[in-house]
């Protein structure tokens, strides 16, 4: 059965694995399990980007303690050849770059795999790399660091980029969730929805807190608190 992911454009908190305590990552989900929307999952292979982090067997452990709406973000060179992997470990929607190429194919074989679809743009690529394919994709990811490692500073430099998806999005009226992920906190939030995010990827600044369930609450009333989220928002 599909698990909940929300309306598209609703405020959505989804705590990122990367900073959680990889030797206690059923604990970090429950910590986080009843006031997250998503739970984001960074997948990094050592070659797309210089870091080497989970796959589908981890995916797969997880996915016996929670019934959260796995977000999978791969950050590979060759997403395609493990999608299936993924889907069978219980992702839910996988995201992947525009920059390895390829784009169309992955975006299909995603689709017939009964995913839900994202695609994601580093810091440095343009918005016209990802505006052909607004119209065939679930989530669209701007990266607001470099991706590979947690605990970098957020790119503000990036906000253009998230209001021209924004605006493209409302014009074509697409029911297109807007992601942002890197240096996500109670300061950074508030910016990037005022861009038009609306699904905040947040690792260091709820997994590096004493209490994760309300760094994470503490991000979403900031969010809130400067007009971000819709009606649908929890």
């Amino acid at each position: 059965m599909p698990r909940e992911h929300g309306e598209p454009g609703a405020l959505k908190m989804a705590p990122s694995l990367l900073s959680a305590d990889f030797g206690n990552l059923a604990e970090a989900v429950g910590e986080v399990a009843g006031v997250a929307d998503w739970l984001h999952v960074d997948v990094m292979d050592a070659h797309f980007v210089p870091n080497l982090t989970i796959g589908p067997p981890v995916v797969a452990s997880l996915r016996r303690h929670s019934g959260l709406y796995f977000d999978c973000h791969l950050m590979m060179t060759d997403p395609g050849a493990y999608l299936g992997a993924f889907r069978d470990a219980g992702a839910d929607g996988c995201t992947v770059h525009v920059e390895v190429g390829r784009t169309d194919e992955l975006i299909g074989q995603c689709r017939s795999l009964g995913m839900r679809v994202g695609l994601a743009a580093n810091p440095d690529t343009p918005f016209e790399a990802v505006e052909p394919y607004l119209g065939r994709v679930d989530l669209v990811l701007c990266m607001t660091v470099f991706p590979g490692f947690g605990g970098q500073a957020f790119m503000a430099e990036v906000l253009p980029k998230v209001a021209a998806v924004r605006r493209a999005l409302d014009e074509r009226h697409l029911a297109v969730d807007l992601e942002v992920d890197g240096g996500i906190d109670r300061v950074s939030a508030p910016r990037a929805a005022a861009a038009g995010a609306n699904v905040f990827v947040a690792g260091s600044a709820i997994f590096g807190a004493d209490r994760p369930w309300e760094a994470t609450e503490e991000i979403r009333a900031a969010v809130r608190s400067h007009g971000g989220g819709s009606s649908g928002a929890r």
